[in-house]
This record gives C-alpha cells, structure tokens and sequence, in this order.
C-alpha cells in the first residue's frame, strides 16, 4: 500500500529559479521577434549590471554584517518611551533598519501583542520597505546620491506622517480595536541572534557563518532581480515611445506625481527591481516627482509589504495604511519636483 503520509514530490517546474526564468523566456522572445536586437539588449543588461557591481558588492556586504551581528535586535528600542518619541524613532529605524517583508510580521506581531501603540507601528510599517542599507547603495549607483538622500529622506517622513496621524486619531471608530488574530511564528530569514549586538562578529564562528549565508542568499537575490530589471529597462527604452512616457509622467504639475503614485503598485517589481525601471522612465521623458512618488507608493502598496500589514490589521486599518502611503507619496513627489 502507498504511504500517504508523505509528501509529494514538488513538480519539476515548481523548483525552477522563476525569476531566472522569466529572463530567459524574455531573451527568447526577443530572439525569436527581433533576432538583430536580442545580442544588443542581453549585452547592455549585462553592462548595467556591471556598472553596479560595486554597489552591489557593498550591499551584499551590509546585509551580511548587519546580520551576523545581531543587528537587528537594536530596532526594538524604537518601540520604548513616549509615544511621539517612539514615533520618530519608528519612523527613523524602519527607513535604515535590514528588514525583508516576511521579517516584518514576526516582529510587528510581538510588537504589537506587547503593547506598543499602532501610531509607531504604523510609522515603521511605512517607512521599512522604502529603504534600508542594500537599497541605498543600489539607487545611488543608479539614480544618482541626491536621489537616494530624498527617497530616504521622504521614506522616514511618510513614516512620521502617518505614525503622527494615528495617534492623532487614535480615538476614533476608525483605529478602534485595529487588531486581528496575532498568531505567533515566522519565516526564519531574519538573524538568529538576539540581545545586544556583537559587532565584532568574526570571533564568533557561528556568527561568521551567519555571514556568509547571508551574504550569498543576497547576492543571488540581487543578481536575479537585477538582471531581470535591467533587462526590463534596455527593452522599455528599445520600445517604448519617450514621446509616450513624457506625455503621460512628464511635466511639473501634480498630474504626472498623481498618476505616478497611482500606477506605482501594479508596475512595481520590489524595491531593487524598481531603480532601473525608474532609471529608464526618466531617460524616457518622466518627470522627478513622478519617479519619486512612484517608488513610494510603489514600495509601500507592493505585494510582501501590504501582506505583512493586512495579516495582522483589520481592513479599515490597511486602508489607512494605503491612503496615508497615497497622501505622503504625492507629497514628496511635488516636494521633489521643486528642489531637483
């Protein structure tokens, strides 16, 4: 008789690297439809991505040493104190601090049965996917320095905006009883250390471990996304009509901002991904605020971040966390427009 108990053995398919895949069949593509194109397109993706090897490197370094030294753990401090205090702080440490998205429910989740307020909740749930470490150094290479500067500038403002904003209304039906189920776990990315950090991790060789692990699963992670973003952008700028980007997101009005921020969810890829995609938009014709409220917007609405508020909030409280991520990117795209 069969043992039934055991699991069946994924499909073929299903172990595949997806989005190393979606690559290929993208280059296939090309070959098949424009064959004198398809060599040109894969050498300049390649030459992108050697134009940010560096920056790429230093990131991959970051993420390992942050991890490997318990890093992490400084992140909970924010959360003590008095509530505008720990507002700012939020804001502040979700805008630098290593988080992936499925690190945040965990966390947020014993956050939140310990009692700390949904205001600072809030002003690190928006802040947390906008920037950290690795996502700086790659706009930089990309976008230029300033352009990183204000988007972690904004990131840690649109924190603070809607964290004020719900303490401000925090007695109101709206953020009554915000709280579904908590149930506790998590995905076991985030570092094992816990406690104060050992910042002179290589005396630890568990820790050195920890560091090389995490080091090469963030190098893999950023080469796939990152060859296929790149690839993205040398076929947006193949084919795409600059006079068509320009006329929809360019300008200086709140127009382009508004329809940036609006589309920046559906076309969003993750927050790495993203940069070269931008990259490409503004060399079609988008105008600065535009791209600024697109990768707000973008990052806040993005699938992992919205999942890891929508697990732990009741609706009402998801849709405030969407309509302050709306106001606040519109807000710093017109700021953007001006002083870029």
């Amino acid at each position: 008789m069969a043992d039934l108990t055991q699991s069946p053995t994924p499909a073929f398919w299903s172990r595949l690297p997806k989005v190393w895949v979606a690559s290929a069949v993208i280059l296939a593509l090309v070959f098949v439809l424009d064959r004198a194109q398809a060599l040109p397109v894969l050498t300049g993706t390649l030459e992108a991505m050697a134009h940010t090897a560096i920056f790429i490197g230093f990131a991959v370094l970051a993420i390992g040493y942050l991890k490997a030294t318990g890093a992490e753990a400084v992140v909970a401090e924010a959360f003590k104190g008095r509530e505008s205090r720990m507002i700012f702080l939020a804001a502040a440490l979700g805008g630098l601090a290593p988080f992936c998205s499925c690190e945040v429910i965990p966390f947020i989740a014993a956050l939140l049965v310990a009692g700390a307020p949904l205001s600072a909740v809030m002003a690190f749930w928006l802040a947390s996917p906008l920037m950290d470490p690795a996502m700086f150094l790659i706009t930089s290479g990309t976008l230029g320095f300033e352009f990183a500067v204000a988007k972690t500038l904004a990131a840690v403002g649109l924190g603070m905006f809607g964290g004020f904003a719900t303490m401000t209304l925090a007695k109101t039906a709206l953020f009554a009883d915000p709280l579904r189920a908590v149930t506790k776990g998590g995905c076991g990315c985030g570092s094992p250390f816990k406690g104060t950090p050992n910042w002179r991790f290589w005396n630890e060789p568990a820790r050195v471990e920890v560091f090389k692990s995490a080091a090469l699963d963030n190098l893999a992670f950023l080469a796939k996304w990152l060859f296929l973003a790149y690839l993205l952008e040398n076929l947006m700028l193949l084919y795409v009509p600059a006079s068509m980007v320009s006329s929809v997101l360019g300008g200086s009005g709140i127009g382009p901002v508004f329809i940036g921020a609006l589309v920046g969810a559906p076309a969003y890829l993750n927050g790495y991904a993203a940069v070269p995609l931008v990259d490409a938009l503004l060399t079609q014709g988008m105008s600065n605020g535009a791209a600024m409220s697109f990768m707000l917007a973008g990052g806040v609405s993005c699938i992992p971040a919205a999942i890891a508020v929508w697990a732990l909030v009741k609706p009402r409280i998801f849709a405030a966390y969407l309509g302050f991520a709306f106001i606040g990117s519109v807000t710093a795209g017109l700021v953007w427009n001006v002083v870029a």
